[in-house]
């Protein structure tokens, strides 16, 4: 198991990512990380796999973090910096955000009954000085099963506006928690963050977890 070494250990961390959902989950692991929008024009980008996907809109998100916090002059003191991406992959066919309530529809007719798998792309950095940062990049891969919704949920559920606004167009921690039957693997990695996965790269990045705790004093 890698050891934390003894470089500084970071004074901040930085969530890349506008997703109150991720926000939420890191705050109940007791972690309080400042929010930046990354910017990224996520049409532009294509990888015909949603793991290969995820990972490189992570990776974007990131760096577009970091060119923020360098810009601002904010690269001076130790800090970490988490950006995601997440998306629902069924049948080989890779689903974002539906982004209209006619699209969330549409995409719960075939998605219900059916199991998918949910890819959320990791990205961390360690960052010890503007020429010093370290990165991690790694997917979390978990199975969901879908409940066999009838056509006036399905319809009711488009009407909260919620799956449309979500990746995958369902939540687990939400509205949509009802019509999930099975998780295979991390649940947080549903929401949009696995929180083992975010451990062990920080621990290989020299950072334990349970330091960014202290953060919150």
């Amino acid at each position: 198991m890698p050891i934390p070494s003894a470089r500084p250990q970071p004074r901040r961390i930085v969530l890349g990512s506008s997703s109150p959902a991720r926000l939420l989950t890191l705050q109940q692991a007791g972690i309080e990380p400042q929010v930046i929008a990354p910017e990224v024009d996520e049409q532009l980008v294509y990888s015909p796999g949603a793991p290969e996907l995820t990972a490189e809109l992570a990776r974007l998100k990131g760096e577009s973090v970091l060119r923020k916090l360098a810009d601002s002059g904010q690269l001076d003191e130790p800090l970490v910096v988490i950006a995601c991406d997440s998306m629902l992959e069924i049948e080989g066919r890779i689903y974002g955000k539906p982004g209209t309530r006619e699209a969330a529809i549409v995409r719960w007719y075939r998605m219900r009954a059916r199991r998918g798998l949910f890819f959320t792309g990791h990205y961390v950095a360690m960052v010890h000085g503007p020429d010093d940062v370290r990165t991690q990049m790694r997917v979390a891969e978990t199975g969901v099963t879908f409940a066999d919704l009838t056509d006036a949920e399905i319809a009711a559920y488009a009407a909260t506006g919620e799956p449309q606004r979500v990746a995958g167009g369902f939540t687990i921690d939400g509205f949509g928690g009802p019509f999930v039957s099975r998780i295979s693997g991390d649940p947080h990695n549903v929401v949009g963050i696995s929180l083992p996965l975010v451990r062990q790269m920080l621990l290989d990045l020299g950072v334990a977890w349970q330091t960014l705790w202290e953060l919150n004093s």
